[in-house]
Formats: C-alpha cells, sequence, structure tokens
C-alpha cells in the first residue's frame, strides 16, 4: 500500500509504480455536502499538474476537480459516475476519481504528507 500524498485544491495522490490514483479528500467530500453528480476526464487525456479534470456537483455547489500531477488518464471510476453518493462515503478510498500515469514523478515532492494536509485543512477550512 502506497502513502497518500495531499494537494491544497483538497485532492490526494496514491502512487504505485509510475500510477497515481486521484481523489478529493474526506474534508473536501464534507465541505461539498451530498455528492449528485460527478464527471470524470475521458480515459487517454492528457493533463497538466493542477489543470481541471472533472467536476463534482452536490446539493449545495458544483466544483472543479484538479489534478495535483501532470500525466495522460489510465483509467476512470465509473463506480462514482453510476453511483455519486459513494464520493461521501468513502473519498479516500473506493470513491476515487481516476488513475493517471505519471509523467514527472518530481511533482509528487511538492505534495503535503497527511499530516501536513490536515493542518492546512484545518486553517484553510473553506
Amino acid at each position: 500500500m502506497s502513502k497518500k500524498k495531499f494537494s491544497k485544491q483538497h485532492e490526494w495522490a496514491s502512487v504505485e509504480g509510475d500510477v497515481a490514483t486521484i481523489g478529493i479528500t474526506k474534508h473536501a467530500a464534507e465541505m461539498l455536502g451530498d455528492v449528485v453528480f460527478v464527471e470524470l476526464p475521458e480515459k487517454g487525456k492528457n493533463v497538466k499538474k493542477e489543470g481541471q479534470a472533472g467536476v463534482v456537483e452536490s446539493t449545495k455547489a458544483a466544483s472543479d476537480i484538479y489534478t495535483p500531477i501532470t500525466g495522460e488518464i489510465t483509467e476512470t471510476n465509473q463506480s462514482i459516475i453510476d453511483d455519486p453518493g459513494a464520493v461521501n462515503k468513502d473519498p479516500e478510498g473506493n470513491a476515487w476519481f481516476f488513475k493517471i500515469k505519471i509523467k514527472n514523478k518530481s511533482e509528487l515532492d511538492e505534495l503535503m504528507s497527511k499530516a501536513d494536509y490536515d493542518k492546512f485543512a484545518k486553517e484553510n477550512p473553506n
């Protein structure tokens, strides 16, 4: 099991080899409220670090999903499109958004540890 790294946009990345699984944090899911719709990027799409890669809508608001690293989308999680509410139940586990083939592993060094992210989220509640 790999360690998760976190972005200031409230996404997480779990890396295995040259592929990262990306999702939104529990904090982000709680801020959104009940998720009712998820739009994910197409497989094969190239995305840039901090670029918009999808949309998540809740009963409160719509929010863009950003990718914390640059690469190519290799897989998307169809289960959260079919059941968007799963994002609220397990945002940092089975409700991942997409997998990306990492183009530049050094970008991972710019992401936060869980402890640093928890501190950031507490200091920046929105």
